[in-house]
């Protein structure tokens, strides 16, 4: 869901193409994965979908909302890499510890999306020269 609202509040604030594309990807491959894979399997275990973003999550928004220029395109760079590094963690994590076939499938093909993101995200990072520092390998 965040992914989503950052991607689109980038759409409008962003100043560079390859970040508004970046955006617009987030937009795209986040709400279909949620709507294709994350909330058909909670509604098949009863878990309700979060109704809004988490507390981390809605001060990332506010953070970017106040930015706009180079300094918030360095600011989505920054936090994409960087939710995306914790992402594919999770993702790999959840796909090797799963019980249920139906979350290790979904955790799986969720990192490789996420893995393909993380490159992205970070070609961009190096474009715009924005230091994200202590960048994970795809290996770990």
């Amino acid at each position: 869901m965040a992914e989503v609202q950052l991607g689109q509040l980038a759409e409008q604030r962003s100043q560079s193409n390859d970040v508004k594309q970046f955006a617009q990807k987030m937009v795209s491959d986040h709400g279909q994965m949620n709507d294709k894979w994350f909330k058909p399997v909670a509604q098949q275990m009863g878990i309700s979908e979060p109704k809004e973003p988490s507390k981390k999550d809605k001060k990332e928004m506010e953070k970017l909302q106040s930015l706009s220029g180079q300094d918030f395109d360095r600011e989505y760079i920054s936090m994409m890499v960087k939710d995306h590094e914790k992402d594919l963690k999770e993702f790999k994590d959840e796909a090797q510890a799963a019980q249920n076939p139906n979350v290790k499938q979904i955790a799986d093909k969720g990192s490789q999306v996420i893995e393909q993101h993380l490159q992205l995200i970070q070609q961009i990072a190096k474009a715009h020269n924005v230091d994200v520092g202590g960048e994970m390998s795809s290996t770990r």
